[in-house]
């Protein structure tokens, strides 16, 4: 329709530690809307009507109104059947906020930061996909280093994800996170160029 202006989506996902929250913090500093997929899922599991259906499949893990995450996270950790179930009531209602979210950005380019864009489907939405990475043992001691998680305990996490090199293949670009920031934010205006969106 004339006089519609249509919103570019840019997807931003990357392993455990590859340093996507460090990349959406400088998509920030550049004055691009970021929506965050993992901030909305908290909300979304602060909202009563949510933790209900919570409540309801996973018993003993709403305590006096709150969400106990750590018992959640034991119960589905492991348990793809348990994990579905617990996806099945949580990301319908963040996409949903996430596509609100846009509408009211009203920005001509929108990047959802993802986790799990290519794992959920969601790639398939998106106009260009950005995959940040970095190789495993440096992610995995960033990851240990903020979370006090053991190696096996990190190793366990990124093995539920879909492996680096598919994701790196199925991007439209790779930011390498293995240097120091200067490198990073070289990387950065270099794929925002590529994607048409830097000077």
């Amino acid at each position: 329709m004339p006089g519609m202006t249509t919103t570019q989506r840019i997807g931003l996902t990357g392993s455990i530690g590859a340093g996507k929250s460090t990349v959406a913090q400088l998509l920030r500093a550049r004055g691009l809307t970021v929506l965050d997929a993992d901030e909305q899922a908290r909300l979304v599991t602060q909202d009563p009507e949510t933790l209900t259906l919570i409540e309801a499949r996973f018993p003993g893990v709403v305590v006096g109104g709150r969400l106990d995450r750590a018992a959640l996270s034991a119960r589905v950790f492991g348990q793809p059947e348990a994990l579905a179930a617990l996806n099945a009531i949580v990301h319908p209602r963040v996409r949903e906020r996430m596509a609100a979210l846009e509408a009211q950005a009203g920005s001509r380019v929108v990047v959802q930061d993802v986790p799990l864009l290519f794992e959920g489907g969601l790639d398939a939405q998106m106009d260009a996909v950005i995959v940040v990475d970095a190789p495993l043992p440096l992610r995995v001691g960033r990851v240990m280093a903020r979370s006090g998680l053991t190696e096996a305990e990190v190793l366990a996490r990124d093995a539920r994800q879909l492996p680096a090199d598919q994701k790196r293949a199925r991007a439209t670009v790779v930011i390498d996170n293995d240097r120091d920031l200067p490198h990073l934010e070289a990387q950065l205006d270099r794929a925002l160029r590529q994607l048409g969106l830097g000077g």
